[in-house]
């Protein structure tokens, strides 16, 4: 029998220098951080919003395909929960998408409100496109393929139009290191620490009544990815250390279409968004064939687990370490006109799109599992909420429906700040003073540890994983969490961020081993085939007060779906 999986309790660390307050802290800045503290603004004193790097630099700003919503008059909520239910493979939460996808339209409307410029068609209105697993044109766009950057950009100025008044303020260049927590558990802040870019140095602490944690997720496990390089999971890791329930953690989702620079390429890579494919792109072989022809009724447009699947394994059967997308058909005009963000990343590696075929390989895209919250973004410790890719609302279930991200930020960031405020107004959450900090601590000390994190993730937990894979990953990572032990006892941002890797991924690989099956973002070679019998629900984990981390099955309701096997 493995060993049990013991995780520290924080992080080694300075003792806070310096310290703020405020009502609320809300960490990140892309569109569930800016929804949240805009949001909450309205009805708290005081709003402190922490971010990694500066505002515009959150991973909203890379989402290329759009946001989905059932916008066209054609359209309904309910074939948008279809599709959703469809593509998380039996085990969404379906009031979480009965809620994102009713309330999703006139959120989206309030973002045009705000200022954000969706690109619209001839007759002013905005112009709907599609995606992978949806059956309907649901997907608003801005800029062609650069919709992430200008909802960024409106929330942003919205941001600033109100940065005058006292009640909010920013910290930028500041990472986050552990949750702050009274005796009995409750969580009244964070320490952070302040790069030398930022307004104070070195490590702090921020008091509040709430904290909201919007820190995207965890890309930066993996050797290959296309998150952002701050994408180190942050606020995953600072919750599980903290007690915090989590759940679906081994749903990763693998975009298909990542471009291909090379086999020894790695860090954050340029995604071809599904929208290509949307607009009529096939995936081919070295040899012209179809890659989709026969897989799937949806064809190129499937969901993106059936797609990375039929890569990989035209990527096996041919020898070879991508495929191609070819989009050649659809002109230079379209393609210029719909895709520039694309085609510039392309052509700065040499590919025209309009003239070449794409090489392509499935990357590490997106995080389905992460912190558990219920309906109002509640974690399970008191005093702390979690919105966006860190979460874990049930809304995307074992694969995520292609553009129901930024939805799903904006939509449960709306109900956070709700709630928040609701129960500050109520006085149910007081001022609490943090208990001194206790448990061991942990910390990754050399820099060729993140590598090494990395690659054992890569090799055996990600795209396709087995018995075999998650344990040999599972004792590389134990082996590297040994060594940092005996490393030495100095720390520093780098060092605190590969060690939130390193937990995370450490968690990641535990639950990966234990579920037997394959399903969405979960492919197991050595059980290829979906188990709802025994596997159709949420493997949920927590760290206990002694570190030992304890895992358990909840199974989901039948969907009654038809679900491809």
């Amino acid at each position: 029998m493995a060993e049990p999986l013991r995780l520290p309790r924080r992080l080694l660390a300075p003792e806070p220098g310096w310290s703020l307050t405020a009502d609320v802290v809300v960490v990140g800045s892309g569109i569930a951080g800016l929804t949240t503290a805009l949001a909450l603004r309205s009805h708290v004193e005081s709003v402190l919003l922490v971010t990694k790097t500066v505002l515009d630099e959150g991973s909203t700003a890379w989402a290329q395909g759009g946001i989905a919503a059932a916008l066209a008059p054609e359209d309904t909520p309910e074939e948008h929960l279809h599709d959703t239910l469809v593509a998380g493979v039996g085990v969404c939460d379906v009031d979480a998408v009965t809620a994102l996808v009713r309330e999703g339209p006139g959120r989206v409307r309030e973002l045009v409100a705000l200022g954000a410029e969706f690109d619209r068609g001839p007759d002013g209105e905005i112009l709907l496109t599609r995606e992978g697993g949806h059956h309907r044109d649901r997907i608003a766009h801005a800029g062609g393929d650069a919709t992430g950057r200008e909802i960024s950009r409106a929330l942003i100025a919205a941001l600033h139009r109100v940065q005058d008044d006292p009640g909010i303020r920013v910290v930028e260049h500041a990472l986050v290191v552990d949750l702050l927590q009274d005796a009995d558990e409750r969580v009244c802040g964070v320490t952070l620490h302040v790069i030398g870019e930022g307004q104070v140095d070195g490590v702090g602490a921020a008091h509040a009544r709430a904290v909201v944690l919007a820190t995207g997720g965890l890309g930066q496990v993996y050797g290959a990815t296309t998150n952002p390089s701050v994408s180190t999971g942050d606020g995953m890791a600072v919750a599980l250390r903290a007690g915090a329930v989590m759940a679906d953690l081994e749903f990763v989702q693998f975009h298909p279409t990542v471009l291909w620079l090379g086999a020894d390429s790695g860090g954050q890579q340029p995604l071809i968004s599904e929208a290509v494919r949307g607009e009529g792109a096939v995936l081919v072989d070295a040899a012209g064939e179809r890659v989709m022809a026969g897989v799937h009724p949806m064809g190129d447009l499937a969901p993106r687990d059936v797609v990375a699947r039929a890569i990989v394994a035209r990527m096996r059967a041919t020898g070879s370490d991508h495929v191609y997308l070819d989009a050649r058909h659809l002109g230079r005009e379209k393609l210029e006109r719909r895709f520039p963000t694309i085609l510039a990343a392309c052509r700065s590696h040499g590919i025209d799109p309009v003239t070449d075929l794409v090489p392509v390989a499935p990357a590490q895209h997106y995080a389905s599992g992460g912190v558990a919250v219920d309906l109002v973004g509640r974690t399970s410790l008191e005093g702390l909420w979690a919105c966006g890719e860190c979460s874990c609302t049930g809304v995307h279930g074992a694969n995520r429906l292609a553009s129901n991200s930024l939805l799903e930020g904006l939509v449960f960031a709306h109900r956070i700040a709700q709630d928040v405020s609701d129960r500050l107004a109520r006085g149910e959450l007081p001022p609490t003073t943090p208990a001194p900090p206790d448990g061991e601590s942990g910390v990754l000390l050399r820099p060729r540890h993140r590598h090494a994190v990395q690659q054992a993730m890569s090799a055996g937990s990600g795209a396709v994983r087995s018995a075999g894979s998650t344990a040999a990953t599972a004792a590389t990572l134990a082996a590297l969490a040994a060594d940092a032990d005996a490393a030495g006892r100095t720390a520093g941002p780098r060092a605190w961020e590969t060690t939130n890797l390193l937990h995370l991924g450490r968690l990641l690989t535990h639950v990966a081993g234990l579920r037997e099956e394959t399903r969405g973002g979960h492919v197991r070679d050595d059980f290829p085939r979906r188990d709802d019998e025994h596997w159709r629900g949420h493997l949920r984990a927590v760290r206990g007060p002694d570190g030992t981390v304890a895992t358990s099955y909840h199974p989901v309701p039948d969907q009654h779906l038809d679900l491809p096997s």
